[in-house]
């Protein structure tokens, strides 16, 4: 396969032990593209990031030939809360996600919108772009972009039709500051059909047309444990859930997609064999058209 298109493909990777060890992690399934968090995603807090942690991370990053590594914020995280105090935590996390990824020099971070608890859609898509704006108000210097992640719908999340993603970027007074990760089980789950060429290419055309593949800067490639329009967040492995190969098939052929990252989130065991048999099955597809 020729270099210029070979696939930017690779996966989440636990940072247990270190970061610099996610690096070392990614290497051994042959990842050009890397997700990470930089704490624990389950925590509010976690202890700064020292000089030897920054360090070791950069260097094993730098020798890796790793093409991309970027980083998933807290899954605490509600930048939709109706809750003023829930909020404003949700504020100054987000802001030191990005402070801990602008140290650590990766280039965006991966946030779901949020939820708006009961408040309605308009309220709370609202309230995401107030607050993201006071995030880049408190932060004005950062290079590090926040992309907002499609999701599935589950509960009273937001973010599960384009229009979301749409409407808060245009709704943020530094919208350069901000893009797009499209997770493929999430826009599944949501009722974006991606089975067949033809459904790929209208779901990936109403993409183009409501958000713009300019802002589409990282993927999530997961199959989905459920069916079409179920709103049910449920990764499988590649081919092997309701998605089903050929979806995967129009994507990596997709030469509007070519140099955009594609990561897995998909369920490991330590030996990482998991990883191995998916990003095959993924490399495996390019030049089927």
């Amino acid at each position: 396969m020729n270099e210029t298109v070979r696939p930017i493909l690779g996966a989440h990777m636990s940072i247990s032990g270190g970061l610099h060890l996610a690096v070392e992690r990614a290497l051994s399934v042959d990842c050009r593209a890397l997700q990470i968090f930089t704490k624990n995603a389950s925590q509010w807090r976690a202890k700064p990031l020292s000089v030897n942690a920054v360090a070791s991370f950069r260097e094993a990053w730098e020798q890796s030939g790793l093409t991309t590594v970027f980083a998933h914020d807290s899954y605490l995280i509600n930048l939709a809360s109706p809750d003023p105090p829930l909020l404003r935590k949700s504020i100054t996390a987000l802001g030191d996600e990005l402070e801990r990824a602008e140290r650590l020099g990766l280039p965006f971070v991966v946030s779901h919108p949020g939820a708006h608890k009961g408040d309605g859609e308009e309220q709370g898509l609202e309230r995401v772009a107030r607050s993201l704006d006071v995030v880049h108000r408190e932060h004005p210097d950062l290079d590090v972009k926040v992309l907002l992640e499609t999701t599935a719908g589950q509960g009273t999340s937001l973010g599960f039709r384009f229009e979301h993603l749409a409407g808060i970027i245009d709704h943020v007074e530094q919208p350069e500051r901000l893009g797009v990760c499209l997770d493929t089980c999430h826009i599944f789950a949501a009722g974006y059909d991606l089975r067949t060429a033809g459904n790929y290419d209208r779901t990936m055309a109403e993409f183009g047309r409501v958000v713009g593949f300019d802002r589409l800067l990282a993927l999530h490639v997961n199959d989905s444990k459920k069916d079409l329009g179920s709103r049910v967040d449920r990764h499988e492995h590649i081919g092997e859930g309701a998605l089903g190969l050929e979806a995967f098939r129009c994507l990596m052929n997709d030469k509007r997609l070519q140099t955009i990252p594609k990561v897995l989130e998909t369920r490991k065991g330590p030996d990482l064999e998991e990883d191995r048999r998916n990003l095959g099955r993924l490399r495996s597809l390019v030049g089927q058209d």
